[in-house]
């Protein structure tokens, strides 16, 4: 089953759904999540290595996970040291059960009130690990006072001491809605979160913080979850190798040019030939039957000769960029056309706004639009939701901004919350580009990219992702999966050359050339799906 991507919120209500309604008791769960936590460090930290371990427990139920962790730690070997900052009347009802099973065992406990009581047991234990069970997902407001001076100094005796930290759900002071650092964050080496991935693991600088990700199970219904309680699933899905596989198509039987889908895309300009020349591969390389770049005249000897499979067609130009002039033969070539592409090094001046603005009032067609068209659009954002078919915008944070009228630090600090505005702005799927880029859909649908790669930091990279988002919504696609699949797809691309190549100086067009890889990869998957 894919794995949900949460808000705080969101875990409050299944976790009150699984033991109020469906009487899993809670003493239950956290037991299975301290041990699972015990299990995740034994296997990344193993004793031999990481034989003193500070389990420091805060006031809430990450606490009691830290209790249940601290003895399942002690039965594998380690040799454990707890200290808990709450009285122990405030904890809840299991949490304090837990507390007083480590009393139980004589397990070395101790509760600090001053940070110069935490400084000075820290520095003479000496840790080789430390379980970070201070917070939870349920941090609203930011750490002061005595677990602000914890967190800063772990963070600062870190290098010093040469220790590793574990996080319980996630690292103390971090939002798990928006991976904002609350007053200051455990900088984690391994996080281990229960039964889903939290919206702040994969937000920076959440997902720095975060190190490691492992998600465990701890007894959650999900199947019955669906089927009788889909109000409360978290709205996100993690968009991973098994969703995309699930969306995936494989070719079957007879198969033809027509069936794969034609293209049109508008896009290139004096100086920006390159944008049009990798839309149109990234195109082909994602299947598309047949493929046509129309852009300036100037620019046509380039492209027939750099792009043999592809068809042209020359545009009238003015200034180094397309005319209002071109309208009548964009027009004429949509004819037979399944998808459209508007937008990379497409142009900024009358010419091409005149184009744009008149395309999106006379066609119905499946569309994706990119760089300059989005900047063009941005004078006048809602004109898209007019658009009487389906569409695909795909912002980078800058972008974003533009049409949100806001900056683009606010869009960094909580893009989840810029992903909605923007499909409620433009009624369009919206990809927004970044590290785990972000898909949402009019519908409510949203993934969350499982692929953060760093080497795909350069130019063009995003010219490919809209050719290849044309090719699928002309293999019929719908703009959600189109989405979701190039956007899996595209990563994925960019992981396979990281790993053979390095993380410095592959190109945008090496990352289109390796998308029939992935393409494969996916059909090999899918067809070993099949099989009984």
């Amino acid at each position: 089953m894919p794995l949900y991507v949460a808000l705080s919120q969101e875990m409050q209500n299944l976790d009150h759904y699984v033991m109020e309604t469906l009487g899993l008791p809670p003493e239950v769960l956290m037991e299975r999540a301290g041990l699972g936590v015990a299990e995740k460090t034994f296997q990344y930290f193993p004793p031999k290595d990481f034989p003193k371990v500070l389990v420091l427990c805060g006031p809430g139920n990450n606490g009691g996970d830290g209790f249940v962790c601290a003895r399942h730690l002690s039965e594998r070997g380690y040799q454990v040291e707890v200290l808990f900052f709450s009285e122990e009347e405030k904890y809840s009802q299991e949490a304090k059960k837990y507390l007083d099973i480590l009393k139980a065992i004589r397990l070395p406990l101790q509760k600090i009130s001053l940070f110069e009581e935490f400084e000075t047991f820290f520095k003479s234990f000496q840790p080789n690990l430390i379980i970070d069970a201070l917070f939870g997902t349920g941090l609203k407001r930011p750490l002061k006072g005595l677990y602000q001076e914890v967190v800063l100094s772990l963070n600062s005796f870190k290098s010093l001491y040469n220790f590793k930290i574990v996080s319980i759900d996630i690292p103390s002071g971090i939002s798990s809605d928006n991976g904002q650092v609350l007053g200051a964050g455990v900088l984690a080496d391994l996080t281990v979160t229960f039964e889903c991935y939290k919206a702040g693991h994969l937000i920076y600088p959440g997902k720095e913080y975060s190190g490691i990700i492992e998600v465990i199970p701890i007894g959650y219904p999900w199947k019955f979850l669906k089927n009788n309680a889909s109000e409360i699933l978290p709205k996100r899905i993690y968009l991973d190798e098994e969703v995309a596989s699930l969306l995936f198509r494989p070719r079957r039987g007879f198969f033809h040019k027509g069936k794969a889908g034609y293209v049109l895309i508008l896009a290139g300009s004096q100086g920006k030939s390159g944008a049009g020349y990798l839309t149109a591969l990234g195109a082909l390389k994602a299947g598309a039957g047949l493929v046509t770049l129309a852009s300036i005249k100037s620019l046509q000897p380039i492209y027939c000769s750099m792009l043999p499979e592809a068809l042209t067609l020359g545009l009238p130009e003015k200034e180094k960029e397309v005319s209002e002039e071109a309208i009548p033969l964009i027009l004429e070539a949509l004819r037979r056309k399944k998808s459209l592409v508007i937008g990379p090094g497409f142009g900024l001046g009358e010419g091409a706004r005149k184009v744009l603005f008149e395309l999106l009032e006379k066609i119905e067609l499946p569309l994706v639009l990119d760089a300059d068209a989005l900047t063009l659009l941005s004078k006048e954002p809602s004109i898209l939701k007019k658009y009487p078919s389906s569409k695909v915008i795909t912002p980078h944070p800058g972008e974003a901004a533009r049409l949100l009228k806001t900056e683009t630090l606010e869009v960094l600090r909580d893009p989840l919350k810029a992903l909605e505005e923007l499909i409620e702005l433009t009624g369009a799927v919206v990809i927004l580009k970044g590290p785990h880029s972000l898909i949402g859909s009019p519908t409510g649908e949203i993934f969350i990219s499982s692929i953060d790669e760093p080497g795909m930091s350069q130019g063009g990279m995003g010219d490919v992702l809209s050719g290849m988002l044309g090719a699928f919504l002309a293999q019929g696609y719908s703009a959600l999966e189109a989405a979701a699949l190039a956007v899996f797809i595209h990563g994925m691309a960019g992981k396979y050359l990281r790993e053979t190549l390095g993380p410095f100086g592959f190109t945008a067009k090496d990352l289109g050339e390796t998308i029939p890889k992935i393409l494969k990869d996916l059909e090999e998957k899918d067809g070993k799906k099949k099989i009984p």
